[in-house]
């Protein structure tokens, strides 16, 4: 049988729910009867049934199930949560092999829903297309190795390298890289801003160029200088608000009051203790230099336009990294860095 191709349609489907499952990571599920897919399914939503779940519910003939192969991009689950386990639901049906993709590191699972499913004498294969797996739920894995939500710092340059002219906001990217910047959002689990970027540019911070969900906003605002009247602080999406005065909740704002001290490293314990599995790193050049120069970023963005010139106004961050791959958006060119460190 060929496991890689089932598992790369597991990846495909658990692709689909990209930024609507947090904090769950995203899964895909098929079932294989003698060569054929009689069921698939994939984790739409969290609190929402999970992949498995949905790939059994889609098969027509459920006697097939005991002469089946069920493949999942992910390890089945092992404890309760608002879903009962995955694994003892694979073992109800009594699955003739199980074909995993990557295990997962989550302390609740790690290993414990591979082994519930041997336990009961059902063949189980894992570590298939394992890399791809991992890829694809990377915000998710970062978050649970490294106790930090995933950072994506992104910024957008003129070609003379300049983010604004004479320190006013000013249009860079072009309406096909604005729709690119929108998508982004809606695939992560929060946005990031400093004070300077929100007192200027006055931004919402949502994804109104497309139909998706709009990020948890978090503004950094030590001296809390940013007016309760500004967009940021609308009713569209949540807002945290990392400050060093107070800590208050008021409707879908939340005032976190820490200490100016290693504030990062005290943003990201903070972040990863709300669930915030990613962020997007949108400020100004001072907030984005602080995670380049603490090389706390997975990837970075940077959308350049080529045909203009500024002049003067807030310098882009010094960033002297090699791009993985680059794309052309009309006058705009996006590179993307990884970090490998």
């Amino acid at each position: 049988m060929n496991h890689e191709f089932y598992i790369r349609r597991c990846i495909e489907l658990a692709g689909k729910a990209l930024g609507k499952t947090y904090p769950n990571p995203m899964v895909g599920s098929v079932i294989v009867h003698n060569g054929k897919i009689i069921g698939e399914g994939y984790h739409q939503k969290a609190g929402e049934p999970h992949a498995e779940i949905n790939a059994i519910n889609s098969v027509k003939n459920k006697e097939l199930i005991p002469e089946s192969t069920i493949y999942v991009s992910l390890e089945p689950c092992a404890h309760y949560g608002k879903t009962p386990p995955c694994a003892l639901k694979i073992v109800e049906m009594g699955f003739k092999k199980v074909v995993i993709g990557a295990m997962d590191s989550h302390d609740k699972v790690n290993g414990k829903g591979k082994k519930i499913i041997q336990d009961a004498g059902i063949e189980v294969e894992s570590g298939i297309l394992e890399e791809e797996c991992i890829d694809l739920n990377k915000r998710f894995f970062t978050y649970h190795e490294k106790n930090r939500p995933f950072i994506v710092l992104k910024w957008a340059e003129s070609a003379d390298r300049f983010m604004d002219k004479d320190f006013k906001p000013t249009q860079i990217s072009n309406t096909l890289t604005k729709q690119f910047v929108h998508q982004l959002r809606s695939n992560e689990h929060s946005i990031l801003i400093g004070t300077m970027t929100a007192l200027r540019d006055n931004p919402s911070l949502t994804t109104r160029e497309i139909a998706g969900r709009s990020p948890v906003r978090i503004l950094i605002d030590i001296d809390l200088k940013v007016p309760s009247d500004y967009h940021i602080f609308n009713n569209e999406a949540e807002t945290l608000v990392f400050n060093s005065l107070k800590d208050d909740e008021s409707g879908n704002v939340k005032f976190i009051k820490t200490s100016r001290e290693n504030f990062i490293e005290n943003l990201m314990k903070k972040l990863h203790e709300r669930q915030i599995q990613s962020a997007i790193v949108e400020g100004g050049g001072l907030v984005l230099q602080q995670f380049i120069n603490a090389n706390l970023w997975d990837e970075t963005i940077i959308i350049k336009n080529k045909n203009l010139c500024l002049e003067n106004g807030t310098k882009a961050p010094v960033f002297n990294e090699i791009p993985s791959r680059t794309e052309d958006f009309r006058d705009n060119i996006i590179e993307f860095y990884v970090n490998e460190n």
